[in-house]
């Protein structure tokens, strides 16, 4: 391919990508050499801004890639639960407790087995618990102030479909091992390549469009012959490209260089 188009980024992402000039997140602007801070003000967009200059930057009018709308629910699944609440995004049943007495409520309101997350921060598989009995939940509660409890639908693998810009990169199941219920590939979920159903890939583009998200790993599962998305992952990792033999950054350079994002 034929590099013509530099662009500016801060996180370490594109790194690899030639048309790329990656300039690390500093602690303070003014740690920036002049002449970097003047490339940061005349960028069209920045690219992986970081959670913290994101902000900085939707407030001063300067576009970023991921959007602004995507670093706001990075690792939140509060946040995202409330989203797909309210654009109507098929979704397991899911509620958040607070207060002393939150392990009578949920033991109230949901039956075991159900899934029960650390709510803010946790990625690759941890701070993800299937509660089982009363036992399961009072240790679980004792991890967290704050208890996010997911209906669990009982089956063996799920969907990562990637949408990076506004169009469906890559897709692919995840394969829960014999003696788990978690995907994650990090903790022993393995890759299926097998074609996914059209109804799941089209939700996955939905909700991505829908929440304002361009940059995005959505997991979403079949369950009694429908998708329901699980949560976004924006901080996604890449062996699922690997394994089905994709270049990551000669593919974003591709989206780059076309300005697709």
């Amino acid at each position: 391919m034929n590099v013509k188009r530099q662009v500016i980024a801060l996180e370490g992402r594109l790194r690899r990508c030639r048309n790329v000039r990656t300039l690390g997140v500093r602690t303070n602007l003014a740690d920036y050499a002049q002449e970097e801070i003047a490339a940061i003000r005349a960028a069209g967009t920045i690219y992986y801004p970081s959670t913290f200059y994101a902000d900085l930057f939707d407030a001063a009018g300067i576009n970023t890639f991921p959007s602004y709308h995507t670093y706001k629910c990075v690792q939140d699944k509060i946040k995202q639960t409330a989203l797909f609440d309210l654009l109507d995004i098929p979704h397991p049943r899911t509620r958040v407790y607070y207060g002393r007495d939150r392990q009578a409520r949920i033991a109230a309101q949901f039956r075991f087995p159900f899934v029960a997350k650390i709510p803010r921060g946790s990625a690759l598989g941890r701070g993800v618990f299937l509660i089982r009995n009363t036992d399961e939940l009072e240790a679980y509660c004792g991890r967290t102030s704050v208890a996010y409890i997911q209906e669990y639908l009982p089956v063996d693998r799920d969907m990562r479909i990637i949408v990076i810009g506004k169009r469906v990169v890559h897709a692919y199941w995840r394969i829960a091992p014999e003696e788990g219920f978690l995907t994650n590939l990090a903790a022993g979920g393995r890759v299926g390549l097998d074609p996914l159903p059209p109804a799941a890939v089209g939700l996955a583009r939905h909700t991505a469009a829908a929440c304002g998200w361009n940059d995005v790993g959505l997991d979403i599962r079949m369950f009694q012959g429908r998708p329901w998305v699980l949560e976004g992952n924006m901080k996604y990792g890449l062996e699922g490209f690997r394994q089905a033999g994709i270049d990551y950054p000669q593919l974003m350079e591709a989206m780059i260089e076309n300005e697709e994002i």
